[in-house]
């Protein structure tokens, strides 16, 4: 009996590809990349939901840019994927989420925006060594304590102060130095506490003479008797240090008052640099200056996101900007890590050169948690729109001082 060995060769090989087919197919699928998950926290609701929801369009459009140029190419591509937390505009929402996010295993947070928020949400997440990036959070406690999750991408109100008194000295001597009184305006929390505290005391050494420091609660439902301090004290500068709502009522009720300083010279404000103040408001808004975090308006990146944010009838505010770049800084540190262990990506934040962000800022570098290439601009709401007067490296406009009466 002959056997056809042609035949039987091919019927093995058929055999055997049809084998080896049933084999690969789970392998194939075993071969997609775990996704990398990463936290989050932003105040979506509460007080503070205006900059919470501007701070996750940011997020979320950088995971989507991410995601959409390959992943995490050094884990064979793996996507960014995003487990959110509201932290209901409290400190002890903050906390709670913190834990909710450890408990699901992502690899790495980023956001918080307020002071309070931020110094109890690091805290909690130095517990599971949970690497935490803070978008704003601008109170230098929360990077003076030592912990070594923490980082802080934008600057500090120590830095934001100092080049706010320089660059304040500058734009007043350049006018021949109009402004010699000051009333400063915060908020009663950490964040403008602190800054009040620390202007009352660098202020005089410039020359400025303090009349007087108002606090005020966030948030606050009326500005009148602020305004009328204000009236009494009558300051050549108003430097008010408060959340959103709270400067757009005290903007609004010193223009129904027709109270005029020669200036008002915000410093870290929720609402100076904003583009919805801007539109909603264009007369309370007009000349006023504000020392704040910024977009670089050289930034190619960056101005598309503003031109894709107008389409939709959204405003690009610094929340959106710093929650960009602070999501794209930690796929960069993932990405050195080659991997979502959290020790390593924490390792790999220490050593950041990252300069592939939207700010104008140089290079990244952590020390003691702080990113020490940060740095703020002045702003100045000119004509239904907002300029950047200082520093001259990023300047689109001269500074309107004093202000026509």
């Amino acid at each position: 009996m002959t056997i056809d060995t042609t035949l039987s060769r091919r019927s093995v090989l058929k055999a055997g590809v049809a084998a080896a087919g049933v084999v690969a197919m789970p392998a194939y699928l075993r071969a997609q990349p775990a996704p990398v998950k990463i936290g989050i926290l932003q105040p979506v609701t509460g007080a503070l939901a205006f900059d919470g929801q501007q701070g996750l369009i940011g997020a979320e459009m950088a995971i989507k840019a991410i995601n959409a140029a390959g992943g995490i190419k050094s884990l064979g591509g793996a996507k960014l994927e995003m487990a959110f937390g509201d932290v209901r505009s409290t400190p002890e929402g903050g906390t709670s989420e913190v834990e909710r996010l450890a408990g699901e295993n992502v690899s790495a947070i980023v956001g918080g925006f307020a002071s309070p928020i931020c110094l109890a949400a690091t805290q909690a997440a130095s517990r599971y060594d949970l690497p935490y990036i803070v978008d704003v959070g601008v109170s230098d406690q929360i990077v003076n304590r030592g912990l070594k999750n923490t980082f802080r991408f934008a600057p500090g109100f120590g830095i934001v102060t100092a080049q706010a008194l320089e660059n304040l000295v500058k734009i007043n001597d350049a006018a021949g130095k109009p402004a010699k009184t000051v009333v400063l305006v915060h908020e009663d929390g950490l964040f403008g506490s602190g800054l009040a505290k620390l202007l009352q005391a660098e202020l005089p050494k410039r020359g400025f003479e303090v009349l007087d420091t108002l606090s005020h609660p966030t948030p606050a439902r009326d500005m009148s008797n602020i305004a009328l301090q204000i009236r009494a004290k009558n300051p050549d500068l108003v430097i008010p240090s408060s959340y959103y709502g709270e400067f757009v009522l005290l903007a609004r009720t010193m223009q129904q008052q027709r109270i005029k300083p020669k200036g008002i010279y915000a410093i870290l404000n929720g609402a100076a640099s904003n583009y919805r103040f801007v539109k909603e408001f264009p007369e309370a808004a007009e000349n006023v200056m504000d020392c704040n975090h910024w977009y670089d308006p050289r930034n190619a990146t960056a101005l598309a996101i503003k031109k894709e944010l107008d389409a939709q009838g959204k405003f690009f505010t610094y929340n959106v900007a710093l929650n960009y770049s602070g999501v794209l800084l930690l796929a960069d540190a993932i990405e050195r890590a080659a991997s979502p262990d959290r020790a390593k990506i924490i390792a790999a934040l220490e050593t950041s050169t990252f300069d592939k962000h939207i700010m104008p800022y140089g290079p990244t570098k952590f020390v003691n948690g702080q990113n020490t290439g940060a740095a703020p601009v002045n702003t100045q709401v000119q004509k239904g729109d907002i300029k950047v007067i200082y520093p001259d490296a990023f300047a689109d406009a001269k500074a309107i001082y004093p202000v026509p009466a």
